[in-house]
């Protein structure tokens, strides 16, 4: 990669030396390279000069200039049809010197190119450098009135998780340590996976991970300890995921709510309420940042009541 830099930073030089000349002083550029270098042939020779001169730019500031290295590819292609245009009728006045700048420009083709190739290539390692740039974590924690062992025992199994994490559809315990998770995505989609407990210590921890084919690659763990004080239990969530677009999904995933560093403190509330109260309450304000109207839970004697109304 780094030759490749110093071939582009060259090629910036080479595109400054080619287009100065076509802009300052096209006429005697033109019929340098045997064209007659009439109006016509002067506008053309001040177009590719200032192509030239802005490529070179590009290719000298950009720390890596792929994209300036394919224009002076596509700039070269175009420069070998004017010059075959004009070698092929009256316009060379000396076609000797045409042929020539088309041969040179043919061959500087070929150098751009390799140089468009090497640059367009990924370095050795980086895709596993970019996996990990998109892997991103969420560690929430939060305090329960209930013993560890009654928290663990909860979390223990994973089909309660529903219960209190909005964004699962469901969770199913398909064999020894193994379940089939189904949750919520952005814009009313769903995503799946399958999971498999890789740490079970009893009232004190466990982690899972996603399996292969994953549609989200994820591993969590869960650490539960008695809160200081004898006042209850503490427990941790630690999330680690790969949005299936990267950072880009991640940033719509949040903008349709559905990104985990927001569910996961909603969660730990809904679940802290199941093991205090034994249901969740939503008519305060523990789910929302904004003044908005309380509204007690939907119960039964509610429902009959709207009925009769």
């Amino acid at each position: 990669m780094a030759k490749a830099v110093q071939l582009a930073r060259f090629l910036g030089w080479f595109s400054f030396g080619l287009g100065l000349p076509g802009v300052a002083a096209p006429k005697q550029f033109t019929q340098f390279i045997g064209v007659k270098g009439d109006l016509e042939d002067r506008k053309w020779s001040y177009v590719v000069g200032v192509r030239e001169i802005i490529a070179g730019a590009g290719l000298l500031i950009q720390p890596r200039p792929v994209i300036w290295a394919w224009s002076r590819v596509a700039g070269d292609v175009m420069d070998i049809a004017l010059l075959g245009r004009a070698l092929s009728s009256k316009k060379a006045k000396k076609p000797d010197r045409t042929a020539m700048a088309l041969a040179a420009v043919a061959g500087i083709t070929l150098v751009d190119l390799y140089d468009s190739l090497a640059l367009s290539r990924k370095p050795a390692g980086a895709s596993k450098k970019n996996k990990e740039v998109e892997a991103m974590q969420v560690k929430k924690a939060i305090t329960i009135s209930r013993s560890p062992e009654e928290v663990y025992q909860f979390w223990h199994n994973f089909e309660n998780l529903p219960r209190f994490m909005q964004h699962l559809h469901s969770v199913q315990v398909t064999g020894d340590k193994k379940s089939h998770w189904k949750a919520k995505a952005p814009a009313g989609t769903t995503v799946e996976w399958d999971a498999e407990i890789i740490m079970d210590t009893p009232n004190e921890r466990i982690a899972w991970r996603s399996l292969e084919g994953a549609d989200v690659e994820n591993s969590g763990s869960v650490t539960i300890k008695p809160a200081p004080g004898g006042m209850g239990t503490e427990i941790l969530v630690d999330l680690s995921y790969k949005p299936p677009a990267g950072p880009i999904g991640a940033a719509v995933a949040k903008l349709f709510g559905e990104e985990p560093s927001q569910q996961i403190q909603q969660d730990l509330r809904r679940f802290k309420q199941i093991m205090e109260i034994g249901e969740v309450v939503v008519s305060d304000a523990t789910f929302h940042e904004r003044p908005h109207p309380a509204r007690p839970p939907e119960t039964t004697a509610n429902k009959e009541t709207k009925a009769k109304k």
